[in-house]
C-alpha cells in the first residue's frame, strides 16, 4: 500500500472527497477516471461549460509542492492551476488533451524519442528559469541527507562494482553540494508527464516541486525509454538547450542515480540495470 495508514485513509475518504468537490466547485465528471501510484483524477465540466479535471492525491512532502509550483509557473511550460483546497491537497486544473502522452509519441522510434528529449529540455528550460520561492523543500537539504545515509547504505551493497559506483555518485554530489541552486525543478519530468494540449503543443503535469540546480532534473529523460546507447546524447542535447554547465549537470545527475540507490537499498531491491549504467556513461565519460 502506497504512503501506509496515510494512503489507506486517501483510499477510505475518497467517495465522500470525489462528492464534496463536485458540488464544492460546480462540477459535472464527464468521462472516466484516471489513477496512478498516488492520485485520482477525474474529467470534468465546469459550470462554465470548459473542460477540467479534479486531482486527488496523498499529501506528502513530494506533493505539497505541486500546487505552489504550478501557481507561480502560471500556465507557462505546464497546466494551469484552477482551484486548489489546502487541507487536502484537491486541485482543479486545466484539462490537457485525453491519451495524448509525448510517451506515445516517443515510442515511434529512436529519431521521435530525441525529438522527445528536446520538446522536455525546452519545458525544462523554461520552468527552471523562475525561482523557487521560500518555503520550498530544497535540494541541499535532500543532498545532505542522502550523504549523511551514504556510508551505513555502502555497507549494505554486497557487489563491489556496485558499491564502487554508487561511492562515486556520492562524491560527485559532494563537489556541489554547497551550491545547490535556487531554481524551481519539476523533478519529475518524463514522457508521461508531458501531454499535448490546446493552448501549446506540450505541457508539463504532475511536479513534485523543490528548490535547487536544474542538473538535478535531467534524470527522468534519461531513464524513460531507456537506451544505453543515447545516454549521452540525451544528456548533451538537454544541457545544451538548458545551457547548463556539464560538469554540474552530471554531478547533480548521479545525484539522482544516489537518491534511488539509497531507496532501493533501504527497501531491500537490486540497483535497477539501466541506473547503473547511467551512472557508468556518464562517470566513464
Amino acid at each position: 500500500m502506497y504512503a501506509g495508514e496515510p494512503g489507506r485513509a486517501f483510499i477510505a475518504a475518497l467517495p465522500a472527497r470525489v462528492a464534496e468537490f463536485v458540488d464544492r466547485w460546480e462540477l459535472e465528471v464527464v468521462g472516466d477516471s484516471m489513477y496512478g501510484m498516488a492520485a485520482l483524477v477525474l474529467p470534468v465540466r465546469r459550470a462554465d461549460g470548459s473542460g477540467a479535471v479534479v486531482k486527488f492525491q496523498v499529501l506528502d512532502e513530494e506533493t505539497e509542492g505541486e500546487p505552489v509550483g504550478l501557481r507561480i509557473w502560471n500556465g507557462d511550460g505546464a497546466v494551469r492551476l484552477l482551484d486548489h483546497d489546502a487541507e487536502t491537497g484537491t486541485m482543479l486544473l486545466e484539462r490537457a488533451k485525453d491519451g495524448s502522452e509525448l510517451s506515445t509519441y516517443a515510442e515511434a522510434g529512436r529519431a521521435e524519442t530525441r525529438k522527445a528529449i528536446i520538446v522536455i529540455a525546452e519545458l525544462l528550460a523554461r520552468l527552471t528559469a523562475v525561482p523557487a520561492p521560500p518555503g520550498m523543500r530544497t535540494l541541499g537539504d535532500i543532498a545532505g541527507q542522502m550523504l549523511d545515509d551514504t556510508p551505513a547504505a555502502l555497507k549494505a551493497l554486497r557487489d563491489p562494482a556496485e558499491r564502487a559506483l554508487i561511492a562515486r555518485c556520492a562524491d560527485a554530489v559532494r563537489e556541489v553540494v554547497g551550491e545547490p541552486g535556487d531554481r524551481m525543478l519539476h523533478w519529475d519530468l518524463h514522457f508521461d508527464n508531458v501531454l499535448a494540449a490546446d493552448r501549446e503543443p506540450w505541457l508539463a503535469i504532475d511536479p513534485k516541486p523543490l528548490a535547487g540546480d536544474p542538473g538535478f532534473d535531467l534524470w527522468p529523460a534519461l531513464d524513460n525509454l531507456f537506451e544505453a546507447d543515447e545516454v549521452l546524447w540525451r544528456f548533451d542535447a538537454m544541457t545544451e538547450v538548458l545551457g547548463l554547465d556539464r560538469e554540474r549537470a552530471r554531478a547533480w545527475t548521479l545525484g539522482r542515480v544516489l537518491q534511488n540507490a539509497l531507496w532501493d537499498i533501504e527497501d531491500g531491491r537490486p540497483l535497477p540495470a539501466d541506473h547503473v549504467e547511467v551512472a557508468r556513461r556518464l562517470l566513464g565519460r
